[in-house]
């Protein structure tokens, strides 16, 4: 990996320069077949924000999300929609991006107080899928405890967003054609990561996922819910900004 300093910053998607642009579409399309840069950036058009982060000046990864909010159950909750996150290989191990998104779901919740906080998140990789344990005690779909009281809501939040294509039984997002799937060269788990259970776990829920099936998932972002280090960071994030 790589041991240069590490900048993380989130941009309103309206702030962003034609060369932000650019540069984002490089780094997606050197990881993702059955996508274009047209593709990339309309659907880029659709979110709220953007996190970057830099190493040494240089884009090396990145996270889009959607903010929105709507009723459930008779309640305001707040749904942040993770749509494409990619970091470059040489910066795999870098805990920024974590820790900076984190962060501003602290501060999300200050903005909006008393509004459970909803993450919304389409998984077409392994890697993206263990961000939800590395943050989350408990979510939907997981190995081993029974959040199907979450599954209502992320089949309606499924529904609103991909319509047809999403496969209630299923829980997966089954497009007829790709919309962006992983290259061969990291699409596959190597022996190391098909040991961990989660990994092991989406391979199952979404087996199609080299097509460019996305595997919903839903987790609330609450401290009760977070784990120590994540919730550190989100209650930092709570308070200041």
């Amino acid at each position: 990996g790589s041991s240069g300093s590490y900048q993380a910053t989130f941009k309103r998607i309206f702030e962003l320069t034609v060369q932000d642009r650019r540069r984002m579409a490089d780094l997606y399309l050197s990881y993702y077949d059955g996508t274009s840069e047209s593709l990339f950036l309309s659907d880029l058009e659709n979110k709220t924000e953007v996190l970057l982060v830099y190493c040494d000046g240089g884009l090396v990864g990145f996270t889009t999300v959607a903010f929105y909010e709507r009723g459930w159950n008779n309640n305001p909750i707040l749904v942040v929609f993770s749509g494409d996150t990619i970091v470059d290989q040489m910066h795999w191990r870098q805990q920024a991006l974590a820790f900076a998104w984190i962060a501003r779901m602290g501060s999300l919740q200050r903005e909006k107080p008393g509004r459970p906080v909803y993450w919304f998140l389409i998984v077409k990789g392994h890697s993206t899928y263990r961000y939800l344990p590395s943050f989350c005690n408990s979510f939907y779909p997981h190995w081993s405890i029974d959040r199907s009281d979450l599954k209502p809501l992320a089949d309606v939040l499924a529904h609103e967003r991909f319509g047809d294509a999403y496969n209630h039984m299923s829980g997966v997002v089954e497009f007829a054609e790709s919309k962006g799937h992983l290259k061969h060269h990291v699409a596959f788990p190597d022996e190391k990561d098909k040991s961990k259970q989660a990994v092991r776990f989406f391979l199952e829920k979404n087996p199609e996922y080299i097509r460019g099936h996305e595997l919903v998932c839903l987790s609330e972002i609450a401290p009760a819910n977070l784990k120590p280090l994540a919730r550190r960071i989100f209650e930092k994030g709570a308070i200041c900004r």
